[in-house]
């Protein structure tokens, strides 16, 4: 039983996630670590995915490498949501056949197996398409009181990507290209059972967090639990038993100033955030503005182990400035915190391409 304090527990968390100093310099190297990037089409400052990878690299980073090794090195490959290395498709092409599990879904499936078939031979013939290049031939429409409500081909696609019956080959703005997965995905991928595929992908999440728990509550997108990975630990003053991954246990640590995506991994369990880092945050864009405390879309603010504030900030494109609402301090900034923010700040702009902060 490992016994950490709260700064060792903090401190293997932002090593984890490669925010520590110095900076990684690999983007394929941080997907790698990270295991995913969460797509989001909110983009007030940048998309999330370029934002978590900014936050890594720096302005060295450009866009369309990830797009390149998307669409062109299938060296990272896009499935729901999420952009991941194509070393780990198998793990989530693992127990495929099973999807979906509601029975509302699988009796839609069923029900539409003849729209299924007319979609692989579309594409056989002319892929990749983009889903309104795809005839709507189905027999049961998608009902739904959402905006999913109708539109067959989209959901059929999404089930189909699910399945490992189709893959997303690219995209052209936001719309994305769909195809044969054998057009896309290696041909010699390796697909485990569904057990083992869990177990490796709760020790790869592990290795991404550093440490967490090993059951979590239900979250969106992808889980932040660990189950039986790792080494169980104990952090002083917080109750319960965590899992921490060995080999992010170490006593050298040299922390850095960084913005943060509201989707980047380190805040995103917020229940986590809260019991070590001590830092309460959530995304308020979804909330009228007379009832945000920090901002549409506020950046947690980290430096060295601590999440220190958070920067409510907006790219103007048209003026080409990043305007600076406000700066919330949860600790009252010392002059070298507030020199490095700054200096943040300036190099967010200089990769956003922008020519002045207000």
């Amino acid at each position: 039983m490992h016994e950490l304090t709260k700064t060792q527990a903090r401190r293997i968390a932002v090593r984890a996630q490669l925010l520590d100093a110095p900076r990684p310099t690999d983007l394929i190297a941080v997907v790698q670590q990270l295991t995913m990037l969460q797509i989001d089409p909110t983009a007030a400052i940048a998309p999330s995915a370029d934002l978590v990878v900014w936050s890594r690299l720096g302005s060295s980073y450009r866009p369309d490498d990830l797009k390149q090794a998307v669409e062109e090195d299938s060296t990272l490959f896009e499935l729901d949501a999420m952009v991941r290395p194509m070393s780990d498709v198998g793990l989530h092409l693992a127990g495929a056949a099973d999807f979906p599990s509601y029975e509302r879904s699988r009796v839609w499936l069923r029900d539409n197996d003849r729209f299924r078939r007319d979609i692989l031979k579309v594409l056989k013939r002319s892929g990749p398409l983009g889903s309104r290049d795809i005839p709507d031939t189905c027999v049961v429409p998608w009902a739904s009181s959402g905006w999913t409500n109708n539109r067959n081909v989209t959901q059929m696609l999404e089930f189909l990507a699910m399945r490992g019956e189709v893959a997303i080959a690219g995209r052209v703005g936001r719309e994305r290209l769909w195809d044969l997965p054998e057009r896309v995905y290696p041909a010699d991928v390796a697909i485990p059972s569904a057990e083992e595929a869990e177990r490796r992908k709760n020790e790869r999440r592990l290795a991404s967090l550093g440490i967490a728990r090993q059951k979590t509550r239900a979250m969106p997108m992808e889980p932040t639990h660990v189950g039986e990975a790792g080494e169980p630990a104990v952090v002083e003053g917080v109750k319960g038993e965590w899992r921490v991954d060995p080999g992010s246990i170490g006593d050298g640590f040299e922390g850095r100033t960084a913005l943060l995506s509201p989707f980047d991994r380190l805040v995103h369990d917020r229940v986590r955030t809260l019991e070590l880092f001590d830092f309460e945050y959530t995304l308020e864009m979804y909330k009228p503005a007379a009832k945000r405390r920090w901002g549409y879309f506020a950046l947690p603010i980290l430096h060295d182990d601590r999440l220190v504030g958070k920067l409510d900030a907006a790219a103007d494109r048209k003026a080409s400035v990043l305007r600076v609402n406000s700066i919330h301090e949860d600790v009252r900034f010392t002059r070298a915190m507030t020199k490095a923010v700054q200096a943040e700040l300036e190099d967010l702009a200089s990769w956003l391409g922008l020519s002045a902060i207000e």
